[in-house]
């Protein structure tokens, strides 16, 4: 990548910078001091070029890419079918640095595919199973981003169906390897290694060559199909989901607080009271689980969740524990870690960082259930969020007054 004549250092972003020497040097023992300047920092990085900054850089650590680089965003649709149609029942264009880039795609696609919570059995914090591997999509979208064509005009798109994720991106291979070759062990051939580096140093990836024999392992671990790698106009790679198996197969998976997660990001919640899960077939077609839930499906995958403004239950010892049913999604999904405020607002059903979503959010904030990992700077693009031991204790009284 050449430098642009139009990009300055005042065009790059200090604090993201700042962050990412943080991160490397817990990550990947980076060498630099946090007290390192700037211009220290790129210089390591080879990111300078006659005193500016090299085009990944600007893709690193810019405060607007897109405004040197158009092309660089990453185009994200959800199909409820098998094949491109419109209207489109989901559509984002996600703009920002790299690492910017890949989260926003990576929580698009998870917000969207069914998950299951396990038990806490074996471990404090019960399991969060995706249909396709979370790793499996991040190494997808990575692998876009870093080895994508930046001279060409087309974007990277990540498109979601009922029975495949595609992501495609505007590159080829490079000249030392080949379709064959991905499928078995094979050294580190970045497009962009500029770009590679620090991703690598943020722990986004690995150098070793290794990325598409995980995503061919993790597949396989979760009972999928092989990811399939193609070059056609541009290098595409199809993972196929849990969604094209027979239709008995396909009700969403059930948790031990028999609470089942929605495979769809459109998850309607209204504000009748009582808990009801209805999925229509046809006009009409439903099915009782053994816990009395009403699930049915249709082409759309429409699911309704009917519930009160409040769900209460007490424990035995007389604890109230008052969660509605939105903040205990939230609440679930903060169980894998720490999570984006888009992929949150996803698993309570929302399309994006609305008002009422932004409410549940800040009660569950002020009551201490969760805690941002940033909390200096809430409106961090960075921003994420995880559990407290009170949000634990929540979702544990909350649980064991319904068993």
């Amino acid at each position: 990548m050449t430098h642009r004549p139009e990009a300055t250092l005042e065009d790059l972003d200090l604090e993201k910078m700042a962050r990412f020497v943080r991160r490397a040097r817990s990550a990947r023992q980076f060498p630099l001091p946090e007290s390192a300047s700037p211009e220290e920092m790129l210089e390591h990085l080879k990111l300078l070029s006659d005193g500016r900054p090299t085009n990944a850089a600007v893709l690193l650590f810019g405060r607007s890419p897109q405004r040197f680089m158009i092309s660089s965003e990453i185009k994200c649709a959800h199909f409820h079918g098998t094949r491109i149609a419109k209207p489109i029942p989901s559509y984002q264009v996600y703009k920002g640095t790299a690492f910017e880039l890949v989260d926003q795609a990576v929580d698009f696609v998870l917000g969207k595919i069914a998950l299951s919570v396990g038990t806490r059995a074996e471990s404090v914090r019960a399991p969060i199973t995706y249909e396709i591997p979370k790793e499996v999509v991040i190494e997808a979208v990575v692998n876009a981003v870093v080895h994508r064509d930046y001279a060409s005009n087309g974007s990277v798109q990540v498109m979601l169906f009922a029975d495949r994720l595609e992501v495609w991106n505007p590159g080829r291979l490079s000249p030392s390897l080949t379709l064959e070759r991905l499928r078995g062990p094979h050294g580190s051939v970045p497009v962009n290694p500029l770009l590679a580096e620090a991703l690598y140093l943020a722990e986004y990836i690995e150098r070793m060559g290794t990325g598409t024999l995980d995503m061919i392992r993790r597949c396989a671990g979760a009972g999928l199909p092989e990811p399939e790698f193609a070059v056609t106009d541009g290098f595409v790679v199809t993972v196929r989901r849990t969604a094209a198996l027979p239709k008995s197969e396909l009700v969403s998976k059930q948790d031990d607080a028999g609470v089942q997660v929605g495979r769809d990001a459109g998850v309607q919640v209204g504000r009748d009271a009582g808990v009801q899960v209805g999925v229509q077939v046809g006009r009409e077609a439903e099915t009782k689980d053994s816990a009395g839930v009403q699930v049915g499906r249709d082409a759309g995958v429409q699911v309704g969740v009917q519930v009160g403004r409040e769900a209460e239950a007490r424990d035995s010892a007389g604890v109230q524990v008052a969660l509605s049913i939105r903040e205990e999604a939230i609440l679930r999904a903060c169980m894998q870690g720490e999570v984006s405020s888009g992929a949150l607002a996803a698993s309570a059903g929302y399309a994006g960082r609305t008002r009422s979503f932004l409410k549940y959010l800040g009660r569950l904030l002020q009551n201490e259930l969760i805690t941002m990992t940033i909390p200096d700077k809430p409106k961090s693009s960075l921003q994420k969020y995880r559990l407290t031991e009170q949000g634990w204790a929540a979702l544990s009284k909350w649980n064991g007054a319904k068993g």
